[in-house]
C-alpha cells in the first residue's frame, strides 16, 4: 500500500509526529530565543507544529518541507487557523531535494525524526550545517539505543545495529562535524507510550469507520506487528532525543 497513506492513518491523532511531548516542544521553542523575523527551515516537517510555534513566538518566516501531501495539507490548515499572515510556507517534496536560495542563510535548520531523508544522522547534520548561518541552530531528532538490541528485535523491525547509535554517539557525531551541543530533549516512557498508543487508537478508529477500504487488513496487520515489537522489545530498547546544536562562529 501507499506508505504515505499509512502514516496519514496512523498519525491522525498526533500533533507532534514523533515521540516528543507538546510540553517538551514548548520548552524547545522557548529556549531558542530567535531574533524577530528569524529565517527557518524544517525538513520533513510533518504537520508543521514546530514551524507554526516558531512563527507564533518569534514571527519567524521560512519553509517546511514534507514528502506527504496529507501532512502538508494538514500543516497549511493549521497555519491558516493559528498564524495566518505570517511568512511560513509549506512545500511537498523530498527533503533531500531542497536547496536554499543561498547557502548558510538560515537562523535555524531542523530535521526532527527523518534522518533517512539524507541517508543517516551524520549526513543530515552536514546538510543542515550548509543551510545555517554561523551561530545558527541545527536541530535534529534521532532514535538511539538505550541498550544493545537483541538479534531477534533487529530482525523483527528489519534494522541493523548500526542504524542508530547510543545517545552519546549521536551527540559525538555532531561535535566531530564542528557543532556545539547545547541541549537535549530526551523522551521518557510516557512520551513513547503516547506516540505509539495514539497510532493504535487512530488505526482502530479509521478501520472501524472504513471497513471496506482495500488496505484495511494490511494496515491492521502492520500496526499489530509494530505494537507487538514495541511492547516486547522496543519500549525498553529504543530511545529518542532532540539534539540542539549550534553552528560555531568562525573567529578570524
Amino acid at each position: 500500500m501507499d506508505m504515505l497513506k499509512f502514516y496519514d492513518i496512523t498519525h491522525r491523532e498526533h500533533v507532534v509526529c514523533n515521540p516528543t511531548s507538546e510540553e517538551k516542544l514548548t520548552h524547545l521553542v522557548d529556549l531558542l530565543r530567535l531574533p524577530t523575523g528569524a529565517q527557518v527551515v524544517d525538513i520533513a516537517c510533518g504537520k508543521g507544529e514546530f514551524l507554526i510555534r516558531l512563527a507564533e513566538a518569534y514571527g519567524a518566516s521560512g519553509v517546511g518541507i514534507d514528502i506527504s501531501p496529507f501532512f502538508v495539507a494538514d500543516a497549511e490548515r493549521r497555519l491558516a487557523k493559528r498564524a495566518s499572515g505570517l511568512s511560513i510556507n509549506f512545500a511537498q517534496m523530498n527533503g533531500s531535494d531542497f536547496r536554499p536560495d543561498e547557502p548558510h542563510s538560515y537562523d535555524l535548520a531542523s530535521c526532527i525524526g527523518a534522518s533517512w531523508v539524507f541517508g543517516g544522522h551524520a549526513d543530515t547534520l552536514e546538510a543542515l550545517i550548509r543551510m545555517v548561518k554561523p551561530g545558527g541552530w541545527v536541530i535534529v531528532g534521532e532514535p538511539y539505543w538505550r541498550r544493545e538490541p537483541t538479534a531477534e528485535y533487529l530482525e523483527a523491525i528489519g534494522q541493523k545495529r548500526n542504524a542508530f547509535g547510543m545517545h552519546y554517539e549521536n551527540m559525538k557525531v555532531g561535535q566531530e562535524l564542528g557543532l556545539k551541543l547545547v541541549y537535549t530533549l530526551a523522551s521518557n516512557q510516557d512520551d513513547w507510550d503516547r506516540y505509539e498508543g495514539l497510532q493504535w487508537y487512530a488505526t482502530d478508529d479509521w478501520a472501524s469507520n472504513n471497513p471496506d477500504d482495500p488496505d484495511v487488513e494490511e494496515v491492521l496487520k502492520r500496526v499489530r506487528n509494530d505494537k507487538d515489537n514495541y511492547l516486547k522489545w522496543g519500549r525498553e530498547t529504543l530511545g529518542w532525543s532532540i539534539y540542539v546544536f549550534k553552528k560555531e562562529v568562525i573567529k578570524r
